[in-house]
């Protein structure tokens, strides 16, 4: 069998992208050529590896032992250039990283300083879900990951570098929202829009309420934080997201944050890799920069002042 690593390379990313328009534009192919490719290695297998289901592809079980030995050989020749990029000591390299959604709001400003001290650096930046980044990890695909609470079923190294406060939300003209000190059994008469289930933010917000005896009433779930943050402007509740991600709505006076009595839940952000990892050099140093300046690159917006005229509110 005449099978080339430029095919397994091509292979694992359709596979992991579940998707032939994907995978070529993150090797900078056309999609014909990662195709014929694809076809090429079928007829060397012998065997179809890929399989379509209206618009979405599927490995077959043959794919699926294929992508295995080619994510094990990818690993091996990334194994090889971090051995001899550490004997050349090499400064430039790829880094491969992943951060859940919420990360998004400070993950460039982080890779836009450490950039400025390794400007050969190509970054391949993948913003996902909790699901989706944590099963990543699971196959080993990233250098590395910043997420919430990492999971406790998978060996990995983790480190906690800056902390990641959530709050509660409403519009500035909500009767809340001059209020000073609201009790937190008050919050069980508002609606709240949360995030899906899973999701870390609301992992979190429902172990806060359940250690306290309460229940939110969660009237809408979204999975991202743009739109919790315009439904909340929209004024269809209240909404608990991170403070990383309010600058703008702060800014522009769109939201406020409530002062409620034992908010904010403070969470931490955690830099994330498989503990058999080899890091290469870059990896390492970008490790180092994220523990070591994290707090120095990254700011948290600034709520405005309280109303001098604030109430602090009591439960009728």
């Amino acid at each position: 069998m005449n099978v080339t690593f430029r095919q397994l390379k091509l292979l694992e990313a359709v596979a992991r992208n579940s998707s032939f328009t994907r995978a070529s534009e993150e090797l900078h192919l056309t999609q014909p050529a990662v195709s014929t490719q694809i076809k090429q290695l079928e007829q060397e297998v012998g065997m179809p590896l890929f399989e379509q289901m209206g618009k979405k592809i599927f490995l077959t079980e043959a794919g699926k032992e294929m992508y295995a030995f080619s994510r094990d050989i990818a690993q091996q020749f990334h194994d090889i250039e971090s051995v001899l990029d550490n004997m050349k000591g090499v400064k430039s390299g790829t880094l491969s990283l992943a951060v859940t959604s919420t990360g998004k709001y400070f993950a460039p400003y982080l890779l836009a300083e450490f950039i400025k001290h390794h400007v050969g650096v190509q970054v391949h930046l993948e913003v996902t879900n909790r699901e989706e980044l944590v099963a990543q990890l699971q196959e080993n695909i990233p250098d590395m990951a910043i997420m919430g609470t990492p999971p406790g079923n998978l060996e990995l190294t983790a480190q906690a570098f800056m902390q990641n406060p959530l709050v509660i939300i409403a519009r500035p003209d909500h009767p809340l929202a001059k209020a000073s000190r609201i009790p937190l059994d008050r919050l069980v008469e508002e609606n709240f829009i949360l995030r899906e289930s899973g999701s870390g933010t609301r992992n979190a917000v429902e172990r806060f309420f359940k250690e306290r005896g309460l229940k939110l009433n969660t009237s809408m779930e979204m999975g991202r934080n743009e739109a919790i943050k315009h439904a909340v402007m929209a004024g269809l509740g209240l909404g608990i997201v991170s403070l990383h991600t309010l600058e703008f709505e702060l800014a522009l006076n769109r939201i406020a944050i409530l002062s409620v009595e034992g908010f904010p839940i403070m969470k931490e952000w955690y830099l994330v890799h498989r503990s058999s990892k080899r890091l290469s050099p870059i990896a390492q140093a970008f490790h180092d920069f994220v523990l070591n300046e994290a707090n120095r690159v990254v700011t948290l917006p600034q709520p405005r002042p309280a109303s001098r005229s604030a109430r602090r509110v009591t439960r009728s």
